[in-house]
Parts: C-alpha cells; structure tokens; sequence
C-alpha cells in the first residue's frame, strides 16, 4: 500500500469520525449563510475526486448518480458563473445521508481500484489537492456545527467529554520577541519531483521581502485580557474602532466575542459555548480568545498601544518554530492556555489575524482550470490569517499557509497575537 493510498485512507475515516456522534437531522443544519451542511460537505468532498480524478483517469469509471456532477459543485456551474442553489444548501431534504454515505463508499472503492494502478505524478498532485481540500472542508464542518447548536435552543454539545483543567493554569507574562529585520525568505517553493509535496497555490512562489525590526508577542492574547478591554468599555469608544468596525459593532450590536453570553452565576459575569457545552468563563480565563473578528482583535490591539503582525513578519518568525501545537488530533476542541515563558501557540488553538489584506505575491500562477481552489474571486476585501486553530488537522498545517477571511468574520477560531 502506497504512502498516498495510506493518506487517503486516514483523511476520509477522519470524515467519518467526525460525523459519526451526528443524526442525519443535525447533518442537514445550515445556521448561517457562511456555513453548509456537514452533509454536503461529505458529499462535495467526494465530488472532487469524482469529478477531478476517476472521472479523467480511471478507465471505466461509471459516476455514481450523474446529477450530482452540478449538485455538489462547491462554486460555480460554468467559470464565472455563480450556482442558483449556493446558500440553500440546507433546503434539499433529498438526496439522502444514505444515499451520500453510498456516494462516498462507491468513490472509496473506485479510489482503491486507482491505487492498485499506477499513479503518476500528475494524478497523486491531485489526489494531495483533493485530501487538503477535504481537511479544511474538515475543520468547517466543526466550525459550522458549533454555530448550528449554538443557534439552537436546546444548546446541544458535539463532544461528550466537558473540558478540562488543562485549559486553566498560570498564564506566562505577555513578552516580546524581538526580530532585527532585514531581508527575509517567504512563500512555498515545491520540490517539482516529489508530487506529494504539496501546498496551495496561493503559498506560492517563494519570495524575498525587506522587513523592518520589530517585535511580536510570546503567546496569543487571553480571555482574561479580552475581558480587561471589554471592562474598559471598548465597545462604547469610537477612537479605538476601524470605521468600518465600528459600524459593524453598532448593527450587529456585539458587546463580547461570538458565543460568549451573560452568566450571573459565573464570578466573570459571563459563560462560553464550546464545542463540549457550556462553560463558565472563570475556567477559560487563560485560554486564548476566539471567535472574535478583524475589526475587535484590531480595536483591542490599538487599545494595548500594539498593533497587529503582518503575514511576512508573522512567517518569519513562525518559519522557525515547529508546526505543533493544540490541534485537531489533540481532541481538545477548544483552545488551550499557554505554558511556559518560551515564544508559542504559533500553530494550533487560533487562527491569528495579521495586518495583511489578501493578495496574490508577485509571480503567482494559479492552477489551471477548476483546480485553481483560491482564485483571485476569493480574494477581495479578506485579511489574512495564519497558524491553524484547534480543529485544524495536524499534518494540514505550514508556517507558509494562508487563510483568509472577511474582516467582520467570527465563526472560526480566530484570535490575537500582538506585534510592535
């Protein structure tokens, strides 16, 4: 067996694990225009390999129902033209769990027919661009279901184990590490002979870039520090706020971060939803902060006297560091406290927002066709983050990779780390 063969195997049952402790109802849940059906995730998932592997290169292939070819087509029908059904995912009742569970066996199979063949090298390029694909398709399908039972009023818990002690404990002083700046390697080039070197294509190319010194913190901020600007009436106070995040705190009337709620009985005054339920904030108080937007970690760094990295000199750092840390295959599902005074957390527990706007680097070429996942649509108006969260899987992440959101974004994991 292959080491790809191997990798698909381990992608897929991750799947398949996450989904297991879910009902066919809470699959169907779309709870936000951001977010899909962790049912359609499943089968989009499995139209990729359908549509970008078996379907040009297992001779044979017959696909498992035809009209499934523009059902779980994740963007467009035709280049540039946009899917009538894109935010009604949650509205097809049919097909089925069922028939999606059946859509991904027979891919699975028809997959292990393609490995006992040959694989060249353009094929096992693929094959890695479908298995990233699913693993970010992956953490959205958490990210996705922690905003279903939050917005249900039953307030249901995907795990069943609550959260430990281990989120708690004594939380190093905020330090700073220092960079002398000066010019500086980033971006992914790839090893053009090994296919299963993989990155996305908006990692690339590698480039140089001149950076001034600066200095960036030891660890992501806190929820006792968050806690600390909210006391300071932040939300009320206009000089702190990106103009266009003060008019989004006022129409969307945010006084806390997503999924925090007013709790009398907790000594904070406030209680947090988690993937595992309820907590009380006086538990997470040493955790890093999440689900907070570009304008609130901008706004709170700004208050501190700070500002935000940008992704060059968050990479230059990170580059260095190693890509462990409080991820999905911890089981965690919740961000974790720091420990110790060494420079940490840059892979794992949050999403980090940088000062970037998402551009393409000079000299990027993406992949041809469909296969071009970040097309320059994407782009407009995002602002960078890096590092991984804790539902990121673990081989998923790079100091190179490069998410991206909308400013006003707060269903994903995303948090702070200070730069000067």
């Amino acid at each position: 067996m292959s080491i790809l063969d191997l990798k698909y195997k381990a992608v897929r049952s991750m799947t398949r694990s996450l989904t297991e402790n879910l009902s066919a109802e809470d699959q169907m849940v779309q709870s936000c225009p951001e977010a899909s059906p962790v049912k359609w995730h499943q089968a989009h998932t499995t139209w990729f390999f359908e549509t970008f592997v078996l379907r040009p290169f297992l001779a044979g292939y017959k696909p498992f129902r035809e009209e499934f070819y523009q059902l779980f087509n994740g963007y467009t029908s035709s280049p540039g033209e946009e899917l009538p059904w894109r935010n009604l995912r949650a509205s097809f009742s049919r097909p089925s769990l069922n028939e999606i569970l059946g859509f991904r066996a027979h891919v699975d199979r028809e997959m292990g027919r393609l490995f006992a063949r040959c694989v060249d090298a353009q094929v096992s390029r693929r094959i890695m661009l479908g298995l990233n694909h699913e693993q970010q398709h992956q953490e959205l399908m958490l990210t996705g279901i922690k905003h279903a039972f939050f917005s249900n009023p039953l307030h249901p818990s995907y795990g069943e184990a609550s959260l430990g002690n281990e989120l708690s404990g004594t939380t190093p002083t905020l330090a700073w590490h220092s960079v002398q700046g000066g010019m500086v390697e980033i971006g992914r080039a790839l090893n053009g002979e090994d296919p299963l070197d993989f990155c996305f294509d908006k990692e690339t190319p590698r480039h140089r870039v001149y950076l001034e010194p600066f200095s960036i913190a030891n660890r992501e901020i806190t929820c006792r520090e968050y806690l600390e600007f909210m006391s300071d009436d932040a939300y009320m106070r206009p000089e702190l706020w990106l103009s266009d995040g003060w008019d989004a705190i006022r129409q969307a009337s945010w006084e806390a971060p997503m999924y925090w709620d007013r709790d009398s009985d907790d000594e904070t005054g406030w209680r947090v939803f988690t993937l595992k339920g309820w907590h009380g904030l006086s538990i997470l108080l040493d955790t890093p902060v999440c689900h907070i937007s570009f304008f609130e970690a901008d706004a709170f760094a700004r208050w501190r006297g700070c500002r935000l990295p940008t992704e060059v000199e968050w990479e230059s750092v990170a580059t260095h560091e190693s890509c462990t840390g409080n991820l999905l295959d911890a089981g965690q599902l919740h961000p974790t406290a720091a420990a110790g005074e060494s420079i940490q957390q840059f892979f794992g527990d949050c999403w980090e927002w940088t000062a970037s706007a998402c551009m393409s680097y000079t000299g990027y070429k993406p992949l041809p066709g469909a296969l071009a996942e970040y097309d320059k649509r994407f782009l407009p108006g995002q602002m960078v983050l890096r590092g991984g969260s804790c539902v990121t899987p673990a081989d998923h992440v790079r100091a190179t990779y490069r998410k991206f959101f909308k400013p006003g974004t707060r269903w994903q994991f995303t948090g702070i780390r200070l730069a000067v």
